[in-house]
């Protein structure tokens, strides 16, 4: 995500991750962080999220309690071959490794190896990084790659997506080929800090107003998707937990 140049600031701005959350109370997050989520928070996990926090874009990262998600929906699936759509630093791609079993794999999409290599140190101490294939460049082109060979259609079992707004939709359409039936794609940023409900005239910035539009028909497709069955969870910024039926 790059400044829209707008005088409206952003509606993440001022988060980090220990404030990602659309409850209204700062207190009642914390406790949940400092009771359920933070004290399971892997070493190197905490020390790869606080890098994250001072960098410039540091409220992109997931927050530790939809990591802590994503972790659980891993194990509990029992996937071994996953996708990531949206690097940024690999705070959620870090956790995803560390809930693969040893012969797990994900396959991450990023257009930017910068950031990526900003984790890629922490992923190398977890000892994890034998199971981290990173592929530099735009997702769509590269999963239209996987897509052309036949070995890969319905071959994943988990994708995880947070990257660019506007092509969700198109991501989904990728994605219900190459993840297996009664496999999960996770979706990002589907409330996008709330203004998804928000009347149509609310000020917010240019590149806001964007992302918000696309999301919000992002939600609509998938809950009238029945290819898909949906659940859509207010964690962090929105997460949506698809699990494909055909």
């Amino acid at each position: 995500m790059a400044p829209s140049g707008d005088t409206i600031a952003l509606v993440h701005s001022g988060m980090d991750s220990s404030n990602k959350t659309l409850l209204k109370s700062e207190a009642l997050y914390k406790y949940v962080l400092d009771t359920s989520v933070l004290p399971h928070e892997p070493e190197c996990m905490r020390e790869l999220r606080l890098v994250t926090d001072k960098h410039e874009w540091g409220f992109m990262q997931s927050s530790p309690d939809e990591a802590q998600l994503l972790r659980m929906l891993i194990k509990l699936t029992g996937a071994r071959r996953t996708l990531e759509v949206g690097v940024y630093t690999g705070y959620s791609l870090l956790a995803t490794a560390l809930a693969l079993p040893d012969d797990g794999k994900v396959i991450a999409f990023d257009v930017n190896r910068d950031y990526y290599d900003i984790g890629r140190p922490f992923i190398e101490r977890a000892g994890v990084a034998g199971k981290v294939d990173f592929r530099e460049g735009p997702a769509l082109g590269n999963l239209d790659e996987l897509l052309a060979d036949e070995a890969n259609l319905g071959a994943f079992d988990f994708a995880f997506v947070d990257a660019d707004k506007p092509n969700y939709v198109n991501y989904h359409e990728q994605l219900l080929r190459l993840v297996r039936v009664g496999g999960t794609i996770v979706y990002d940023n589907t409330l996008w800090c709330g203004t998804v409900a928000m009347p149509p005239e609310t000020p917010m910035s240019d590149i806001d107003r964007r992302f918000s539009a696309a999301i919000r028909d992002l939600n609509v497709r998938l809950s009238a998707d029945e290819r898909v069955e949906v659940c859509q969870l207010a964690i962090a910024d929105g997460v949506t937990i698809c699990r494909r039926l055909v």
